[in-house]
């Protein structure tokens, strides 16, 4: 039968799915309990994130590696890290290598598009704004980093796909605006299933192993709310800035606040919120109908202790079969105003100096 020695060295190689370190490493193996007679060993492992699939998986490996290692049967109990540990070893995970991964983008601005759910069109935002810096004149690139709900390349029309040349991945261009995104290398529009480790090692080609080029701002469509590919994000780009997407609806600004609050703790400067959905403005009448009522984007604004850049009307962009964008307004629609309104704000606040 084994022992306790044995058992902490097996599992000790055996990694935390979210911080990416080994059980050693994090000193994730806090109790082991034998019983000979039974062959039966208990543990309990302390991990990032307990309650999701990714414990369940580590589950199933740890019974398998002691089963291997002749325990007839095992128990196991899980408990969350502390946060002086969580802290301790998220920045480690990144630390090392961002400036590695970020020194070809030495000269760029990075402006990070969050919300607090999905549904307030975080993703239009990113779009139009990136679309908007463009046609400032800008040297604009927009990486959507939604994983799980990746849909720029259809909102801005892209029928292309990027090319490798040279051992470098050459992002799409449109509309002036250099793009990448998990939607180019997903088959069909599957769904991703991937997990923790093989989802970090896509974004992190997506700074390494893309050919940007020269760029006055890389924009990133994050993934809603503040889960750990969001959170890997915030600490692998230090120096970005933030924009809170909402609508006006109070729950939708109270759930985006949780994404300002992650901004400001892991060093993120605000740039601002954008309410988006405002309104509805009858073509008609010329009457504006608040359909999702009124003041979140300002309330919020408020308690973030940051500006509201701007106010999205509820409004359809006027399609073009000949370069077909469906979520892009042009440049003298009235929403597309807004847009340029808010990408000259954007400008002013980060050339200050």
């Amino acid at each position: 039968m084994i022992n306790e020695q044995t058992v902490r060295e097996l599992l000790g190689q055996l990694k935390d799915p979210f911080l990416h370190k080994t059980l050693a490493e994090t000193t994730g193996i806090t109790e082991v309990s034998i019983k000979p007679e039974k062959k039966h060993v208990s543990v309990k492992l302390a991990i990032a994130k307990i309650n999701t699939a990714e414990q369940m998986a580590l589950q199933m490996k740890v019974v398998e590696t002691l089963k291997e290692a002749g325990a007839e049967s095992v128990g196991i109990r899980f408990e969350e890290l502390s946060a002086e540990v969580l802290e301790q070893f998220r920045g480690k995970v990144t630390e090392a290598e961002t400036q590695d991964i970020l020194s070809p983008l030495s000269n760029t601005e990075f402006i990070s598009i969050a919300s607090g759910k999905g549904g307030v069109g975080k993703s239009t935002v990113s779009v139009n704004l990136a679309v908007a810096l463009a046609r400032l004149g800008k040297k604009v690139g927009l990486i959507d980093a939604d994983i799980y709900g990746f849909s720029v390349p259809d909102m801005m029309g892209v029928t292309e796909l990027p090319v490798i040349r040279d051992n470098r991945i050459i992002p799409v261009e449109r509309l002036g605006v250099k793009v990448i995104s998990m939607g180019f290398f997903v088959e069909d529009n599957a769904p991703v299933v991937w997990r923790g480790p093989m989802l970090g090692k896509a974004l992190d080609q997506f700074f390494r192993d893309v050919e940007w080029g020269e760029l006055d701002y890389l924009l990133l469509d994050l993934p809603p709310g503040t889960g750990d590919v969001a959170l890997d994000l915030h600490q692998m780009i230090p120096a970005s800035q933030e924009i809170v997407v909402t609508t006006p609806h109070p729950t939708a600004a109270f759930v985006a606040a949780r994404a300002g609050a992650m901004a400001l703790q892991t060093d993120h400067k605000l740039l601002g919120v954008v309410e988006n959905m405002a309104w509805f403005e009858s073509k008609v009448t010329g009457e504006r109908e608040f359909v999702f009522g009124q003041g979140g984007g300002t309330r919020l604004a408020e308690e973030l202790r940051t500006e509201l850049l701007g106010q999205i009307p509820l409004g359809q962009p006027d399609w073009n079969d000949d370069d077909f964008a469906p979520s892009v307004y042009a440049d003298d629609h009235p929403i597309g105003e807004i847009y340029t309104g808010i990408a000259k704000n954007i400008v002013e606040k980060t050339t200050k100096k």
